[in-house]
């Protein structure tokens, strides 16, 4: 293991790192803490790392002062706990003045080694290290690094590319516009629609339609066999097959793990309902899939009502099933979910007292902003503008809330009782 480990940092220092399109996400980076960088595979960890890399080597940090070593490239498949050791060992046999020197350890899908943390706890114990971990399941961020790393470790998570991102990649805006004047408004109309359409995975940008759509599909296949059914042991392929696909179908809907375990019953398909709510958190572990609770201070309650499910990308969505016109304000929902999710909202849905409905109460536990925001493809439809107003206006009301947003595809107004209309292709640039 010591020869292919001495390989990797040969590739790795005699390598031209690409220069990656610049994310809004930023490091961390405090002394004694590890940084930990999680997602969806494909989502673009790999590439934050090297913007962080790039960004050291333009500091003027030499290049043999960084590590990196990706844990799923196929030289490394006998690695194992055993093997960290001979990773310093080699490395600082190849560098020795950088034994008195902070080094920079950037260490991708480590998770696939059981018994990592071990590691890395030692190093931040006893090395001058600064360590970068990315993986593609969110255990990372809750189980293991909580009970592992104690409180050692801070995590940025990254998701497909952001809209403004998205403007960035295909040299449209680098930063939002000061202004919206007619020509920058066309501009972001046409752009929205192709991030509606495509999504925000940074490699099917710029490919063909049915070249997109099988890369996409293919990081639903991916992540079914190696987050979910390798990782967990899952062996009832038909039944979780079934599950992503209604779960893609019921983005923006309401989800009920017991109505789901009687359409698979009538279909002759045998899963438990405990397995079934076991294959959702780990769908959800992966990234795939978002859960919306109710907005209730009743456990009970919580527990009772059904969840709102949302999918990463939009991209994803319409490549895992065929949408029509009546799927587009749920789309939109969609994307209006993950910017807020993008921006460290904890996010639940409403209904009120006089069975109403708000599509998202949203609060930010930072800085405790809380917003109240509904979703209206078009207000000029008035049977579905009226009710999707009366819905904010109560929320607002029971809530002691002042201001509600209703995010439209294209309308702008403000309108009475301090709620105003925005159009996605504006609000999405409100980072």
């Amino acid at each position: 293991m010591k020869h292919i480990i001495s390989q990797l940092i040969d590739d790795f220092q005699e390598r031209n790192l690409p220069t990656p399109v610049l994310r809004t996400n930023i490091f961390s980076e405090i002394k004694g803490k590890a940084d930990v960088v999680i997602g969806m595979r494909r989502s673009g960890k790999t590439w934050f790392c090297f913007q962080k890399i790039n960004y050291l080597l333009k500091k003027n940090i030499p290049q043999n002062q960084i590590l990196y070593l990706n844990f799923e490239d196929e030289r490394l498949l006998g690695f194992t706990v055993d093997n960290f050791q001979e990773i310093l060992d080699v490395y600082y046999g190849k560098f020795p003045e950088n034994k008195n020197r902070i080094c920079y350890f950037f260490l991708d899908e480590l998770q696939k080694i059981d018994h990592w943390e071990l590691f890395i706890r030692r190093l931040l114990d006893s090395e001058n290290i600064q360590i970068f971990i990315t993986g593609s399941s969110s255990k990372l961020l809750s189980t293991e690094i909580a009970t592992s790393l104690r409180g050692r470790s801070l995590t940025t998570e990254i998701f497909p590319f952001s809209f403004l991102e998205f403007l960035r990649y295909h040299g449209l805006f680098v930063d939002k516009p000061g202004a919206f004047s007619s020509k920058t408004a066309a501009i972001l109309r046409k752009a929205v629609k192709d991030y509606f359409q495509n999504g925000g995975f940074p490699e099917v940008q710029n490919l063909d339609p049915d070249k997109k759509t099988e890369i996409l599909q293919g990081y639903i296949d991916s992540v079914l066999l190696k987050d979910v059914i390798e990782r967990h042991q899952v062996n009832n392929i038909t039944a979780i097959k079934h599950l992503v696909r209604t779960l893609m179908l019921s983005s923006g809907r309401k989800f009920s793990i017991n109505k789901f375990y009687n359409t698979l019953k009538s279909m002759s398909v045998k899963c438990t309902k405990n397995n079934l709510y076991a294959y959702l958190d780990h769908l959800t572990d992966a990234f795939v899939f978002y859960r919306v609770p109710i907005h209730t201070r009743s456990e009970k309650s919580r527990m009772i009502n059904p969840v709102k499910i949302y999918t990463i990308d939009t991209g994803l969505l319409n490549a895992m099933s065929f949408r029509n016109s009546s799927d587009f304000g749920l789309i939109l929902e969609n994307m209006v979910f993950m910017h807020l999710r993008r921006n460290n909202y904890q996010i639940e849905y409403i209904k009120t007292g006089k069975g109403f409905e708000t599509d998202f109460f949203a609060r930010n536990p930072i800085t405790n902003d809380v917003k109240l925001i509904q979703v209206c493809w078009q207000i000029s439809n008035l049977e579905t503008f009226d009710r999707e107003y009366r819905g904010l206006q109560s929320a607002m009301e029971e809530l002691s809330i002042s201001s509600g947003t209703i995010v439209t595809w294209d309308d702008e107004a403000q309108l009475d009782n301090n709620i105003k209309a925005v159009p996605i292709w504006k609000w999405l640039l409100d980072e």
